[in-house]
């Protein structure tokens, strides 16, 4: 009889629950940092013009020029940098965890953080060390060193703004840690549309510095297009670990029909900050509400009882990210993407009434 999982998977892979992406049909859905807003009239006509005359009988051109060419102007890229495209970010991360699988190399990153930093360095057989935040999510940065100096990880992963808390570590204390690291660090600039800020800037001044990004938060998670910039010789080799056909066609059709218009995808960026700020002055008024400070597109927050505020919400029709359990740090905690004005109304009309003992 031939074997079944149990003889052939891994133990620590049968151990895993799989990524949960929750049913969302007829909710306001404000649980996964998407931007809420759709592309006007005239871009989605040209868009559809681009994608009926794209090559769909044909393998992508796996250099991606066009799109590569308009992310350079986009992102304002330094020319002497390099750039691997990704399907999202989270392949990019795989890959480079991947070039960096040796026995016995690690994988360090702030706790909490984003969860796909750990998932992707387990399923390498690497060794992920979390390094805890403090209690108001700032960088323990004298802890983080020390663990740098322990551990030695081939890779650090830095989201800037953090996910779920949202907030921005401060450039000092990233720019000293990405000094003293002994392997790559990744700065994962996910969130940069409505951060202001970027260490894209200074690629020069550390030759172990990868700029991660995706487009999914300016409004083409649909599209699913991360890239990471670099020096060449890091691109290279990452490179030699990209499945050849990555970027399909109507990613890079569409993609690069977009970024072709920043005034939209910074117009949107614009009216999710404002609203976040809008948010984020009525959450303090909310009995036993905390909310921390986010650079991001949604807002972290502490209820009482986060299990039953959670269902309160989906009971009335929105639907946000439960985040009690996954960590210390996050006990009662929910995160609350920033949707529309209308959107925005909903959640907080329902969040104070969820917050109402029954």
């Amino acid at each position: 009889m031939s074997a079944g999982p149990e003889q052939i998977i891994r133990d620590d892979i049968r151990a895993l629950a799989a990524y949960h992406v929750p049913p969302a049909a007829g909710m306001v859905k404000l649980d996964a940092m998407e931007n809420p807003y759709s592309l006007p009239e005239a871009l989605r006509r040209e868009l559809g013009e681009a994608v009926a005359g794209a090559a769909l009988n044909r393998y992508p051109d796996p250099g991606a020029p066009q799109l590569r060419a308009r992310l350079r102007e986009a992102m304002a890229i330094p020319p002497q940098y390099e750039l691997l495209l990704g399907n999202g970010s989270d392949e990019i991360i795989h890959i480079i965890t991947q070039c960096v699988a040796r026995p016995g190399a690690r994988v360090l990153a702030p706790a909490p953080t984003f969860v796909m930093y750990g998932m992707y360095a387990l399923f390498c057989g690497l060794r992920y060390v979390g390094v805890p935040l403090r209690a108001d999510f700032s960088l323990d940065e004298s802890a983080f060193l020390a663990a740098m100096a322990e551990h030695r990880p081939a890779v650090v992963f830095i989201a800037y703004p953090n996910n779920p808390s949202g907030n921005l570590f401060t450039d000092e204390a990233v720019a000293r840690i990405i000094a003293a690291a002994p392997g790559l660090v990744v700065v994962d600039e996910a969130y940069h549309a409505f951060a202001g800020r970027s260490f894209m800037t200074r690629l020069a001044d550390f030759p172990n510095l990868v700029v991660l990004r995706t487009v999914s938060k300016l409004g083409l998670a649909g599209i699913r297009l991360g890239f990471a910039v670099a020096r060449p010789e890091w691109i290279r080799e990452f490179d030699k670990v990209r499945a050849p056909y990555n970027v399909g066609v109507l990613t890079q059709a569409v993609g690069e029909r977009v970024l072709a218009h920043g005034d939209v995808l910074d117009g949107q960026a614009r009216s999710i900050v404002a609203e976040r700020e809008r948010l984020a002055a009525r959450l303090k008024a909310l009995p036993g509400v905390t909310s921390f400070p986010s650079d991001a597109n949604f807002i972290l927050v502490r209820v009482p009882d986060a299990a039953r505020v959670f269902e309160e919400l989906k009971r009335r029709g929105v639907l946000v990210k439960n985040l009690h359990g996954s960590h210390a740090l996050l006990a009662q905690c929910l995160r609350l993407t920033i949707g529309t004005p209308e959107e925005n109304e909903t959640l907080f009309a329902a969040l104070a009434a969820a917050l109402v003992p029954r």
